[in-house]
């Protein structure tokens, strides 16, 4: 199967659609294999624009809202970044190519955490294939917490949608002048996708898009 012609026709898709547009994050969309990152029974679908199952109940994002994501956080080279639900690790592996490309001189890290105890083991199974287990740590918990070690984040990605009031733990730990993106709104419906620059003591809230993920779960999230 050629994985190589179907991620290249995929990104030359997402770029006709204005979804992608950031060089960097195209050559990450190139590079990363999705196909790594999916169910063995899936990998003829890795690269159709379509969320797929991975699960626990959970899915891999559709690969545009992973472009969308990527391009507004503004990763860049040398962040530290801080991911609410792993799944499969693949969007953990685009930020790892635009935070940490190989031969950095000042490689950037990303830290992930999931709630699912199979997801943490298949996605750092992944992450390992794919030569990415040295720039991303997967760690099993809650992610409505964050990861006060390794607090401030210059970037903070949420892969789950969060009640309207976002995880306070979360706003502590962005940077200054950091970027969190994040769905919002209700359990199953209503959600949009906001990006979030923190000022001081103020955060400037933009909506994207509308919608729709798995709930975010935790103490500061959903209740199971």
């Amino acid at each position: 199967m050629n994985f190589e012609e179907k991620k290249k026709r995929l990104v030359e898709s997402l770029k006709n659609r204005d979804i992608l547009s950031k060089p960097k994050v195209i050559q990450a969309m190139l590079t990363v294999p999705r196909h790594k990152f999916v169910p063995k029974d899936a990998e003829s679908s890795a690269y159709m624009d379509t969320p797929l199952l991975i699960g626990a109940g959970q899915t891999i994002s559709a690969p545009h809202m992973n472009a969308m994501m990527c391009e507004y956080l503004e990763l860049k080279e040398g962040d530290k970044v801080l991911e609410i639900g792993t799944g499969s690790g693949y969007h953990a592996a685009l930020c790892a190519e635009l935070v940490a490309p190989k031969d950095s001189k000042n490689p950037g890290h990303v830290y992930t955490i999931e709630r699912h105890l199979k997801l943490v083991k298949n996605a750092k199974k992944s992450l390992k294939e794919s030569d990415y287990e040295n720039i991303v740590t997967v760690i099993h918990g809650d992610g409505t917490l964050g990861y006060p070690e390794q607090a401030p984040f210059d970037k903070i990605l949420v892969t789950a949608a969060s009640p309207k009031k976002i995880p306070p733990p979360l706003q502590e730990q962005l940077k200054d002048g950091g970027i969190l993106c994040i769905p919002a709104g209700s359990h199953s419906f209503g959600q949009n996708l906001y990006i979030i620059k923190k000022h001081g003591k103020d955060f400037d809230r933009t909506r994207i898009t509308g919608v729709r993920f798995v709930p975010l779960i935790g103490k500061y999230g959903f209740e199971t």
